[in-house]
């Protein structure tokens, strides 16, 4: 399968990943607590088992890392090539009955993330790009795909997008002394990597733990669409840790 067929693959799993949530949110759930005391729903589940079977059915020479398989137990090795899966970003989002949640799809190849698909269920929006000679960043509300492209920091200043849940963090205070700063919103999930990547924002700081199967899909999309998502000394950021975990980060638009 080519990065288009592998693209197409993970933007429809998402698509009926996400139907699945939405309608789990429509019945009721009940919210339960990890060993790490992260929330997590009979949704996380649900659509982290529909993903998965279309994965291994559909390319079974690509390991899977998921989310809620390793908090089972599951201790797959990180290859050369392999998807990176969180059914549901966002699940405090969720569970409090806010709508920034996302289903976050990417593959990686050699340490780096190369393709990707970002659901976002609530609004009825996906996303989806690969990086490489032959990039492409596309954003769809229905049958079609429209192009996106980051963009360059306009005039007025930095539109930055911040964690819902570090709102008032000292640490992004520090981080933007002496940046020309227009208006600072807070989103949860990795919405705020595509708002990013579709010319929303320009500035994504996150000083907080995040995990590979957060970020792989998203920041392969906003590579796609021009953007960057390096670590806080410049490196673009890599796969395939020992613990999964990421060092804080920072995404950006255009240069």
């Amino acid at each position: 399968m080519n990065n288009t067929a592998l693209l197409n693959l993970a933007a429809d799993l998402a698509q009926q990943a996400g139907a699945v949530i939405l309608a789990v949110r429509a019945r009721g759930f009940e919210t339960l607590r990890k060993t790490d005391r992260s929330p997590v729903t009979e949704a996380d589940h649900a659509a982290e088992a529909i993903i998965l079977a279309g994965l291994r059915a559909a390319t079974p020479h690509i390991p899977v890392v998921a989310e809620e398989e390793i908090e089972a137990g599951h201790r797959p090795h990180a290859t050369g090539e392999y998807w990176l899966v969180d059914p549901l970003d966002g699940t405090r989002e969720f569970a409090a009955g806010r709508d920034e949640f996302t289903v976050n799809i990417g593959l990686v190849r050699d340490g780096a993330a190369v393709l990707g698909a970002v659901g976002v269920p609530a609004y009825g929006e996906l996303f989806g790009g690969f990086t490489g000679p032959d990039a492409c960043a596309w954003k769809s509300t229905g049958a079609a795909r429209t192009p996106i492209r980051a963009r360059a920091t306009p005039a007025a200043g930095l539109h930055v997008l911040a964690s819902r849940h570090y709102a008032g963090d000292h640490r992004l205070d520090e981080f933007l002394q002496g940046r020309h700063v227009a208006e600072i919103s807070n989103i949860g999930s990795a919405l705020k990597i595509v708002r990013l990547a579709e010319g929303a924002g320009d500035l994504y700081p996150r000083f907080g733990r995040t995990m590979e199967w957060d970020t792989a899909a998203p920041q392969a999309i906003l590579e796609a669409a021009g953007g960057t998502l390096c670590t806080m000394a410049g490196d673009t950021l890599r796969y395939g840790k020992p613990d999964w975990a990421n060092p804080p980060f920072v995404c950006t638009g255009l240069p």
